[in-house]
């Protein structure tokens, strides 16, 4: 397989294994890895994130891990803008670019390009966000189906910060951001992308993602959530997003017990993983589909 012109992506549900399996094609093919995940972008948090080890970081080189405080929100757009950056980079020294993650919208904008969308005021995006807070999530989202039909189907009622987003968008330049979604422009070609869509078996799936539970708190992961607790963050931050951080308070304040907090945890992520698995029949339908079977004849073939 001639591997020069392309620049791989891995997606899949959580705790399917994505981050192994870049090492391992990264390794066989000369490449380097690119992190395609919102939230390991933040050096705070990685026990929850499931950031690669340091071990693995220093066997291949590893780009956009762990380099943003959660202090600072970090958008789709900065986030596409580093990973051009380190695509070229990466081609430069002749090696082939791997870009591994469960973010959805980050592949989208590379594959399909970012919307060109005009700015619009912090003080208007404050005032759809004091409406958000003040309605509710589902008054909030029923009231933007009303403004924008186009959203029904396409963003999920408990996304609030999509729901935000479309909102502000329809409000503020009166058309549909998926309107807004066609003019947009791909910045590489499609055929030069190799798509991996990680699809496990439910079981053996579930079965993982409790394993990953069991190993993030013999990890550390009540004190990383402890450590971050003390930077005194506003409750909407982006970051209180990562499964386990709200869990692993009630726990800390003695709401729960620790066979409760890893079943919350467990049952939360098991739901995000339905989530993205339900965004990728949607939005990744020309994605190669791999089981383990057939994940081990593709890496042979390289």
């Amino acid at each position: 397989m001639d591997l020069k012109s392309k620049i791989i992506l891995i997606s899949g549900p959580t705790a399917s294994g994505k981050s192994k399996l870049a090492l391992k094609i990264a390794k066989k093919i000369n490449g380097e890895i690119i992190n395609a995940d919102s939230m390991q972008v933040y050096k705070e948090l990685k026990i929850l994130t499931a950031r690669p080890s340091e071990i693995d970081l220093k066997k291949i080189e590893h780009h956009l891990y762990g380099f943003r405080t959660v202090k600072k929100d970090f958008s789709s757009g900065e986030w596409l803008k580093l990973a051009k950056k380190n695509i070229k980079k990466i081609r430069d020294k002749n090696k082939i670019p791997v870009l591994v993650g469960g973010t959805g919208l980050y592949f989208k904008a590379l594959t399909d390009g970012l919307v060109k969308i005009p700015n619009i005021p912090i003080s208007f995006r404050n005032k759809i966000r004091r409406m958000q807070i003040s309605l509710g999530q589902k008054k909030f989202y029923s009231k933007l189906l009303k403004n924008d039909s186009l959203v029904k189907n396409k963003i999920d009622p408990t996304d609030l910060q999509r729901s935000i987003r479309a909102y502000e968008v329809i409000s503020f330049t009166k058309k549909s951001i998926f309107e807004w979604y066609k003019k947009t422009k791909p910045s590489f070609r499609n055929d030069q992308f190799i798509k991996i869509n990680i699809d496990y078996p439910r079981d053996e799936l579930i079965s993982k993602i409790s394993k990953r539970v069991d190993q993030m708190m013999k990890n550390g992961a009540i004190q990383e959530v402890k450590d971050l607790l003390k930077l005194n963050l506003r409750s909407d931050n982006n970051i209180f997003k990562v499964i386990g951080i709200r869990e692993i308070k009630e726990f800390i304040d003695k709401k729960t017990s620790m066979q409760d907090l890893k079943l919350n945890i467990v049952i939360k992520t098991r739901q995000y993983a339905k989530r993205q698995r339900t965004w990728s029949r949607g939005q990744m339908r020309d994605w190669q589909k791999f089981d383990a079977e057939a994940l081990s004849k593709f890496i042979k073939k390289l």
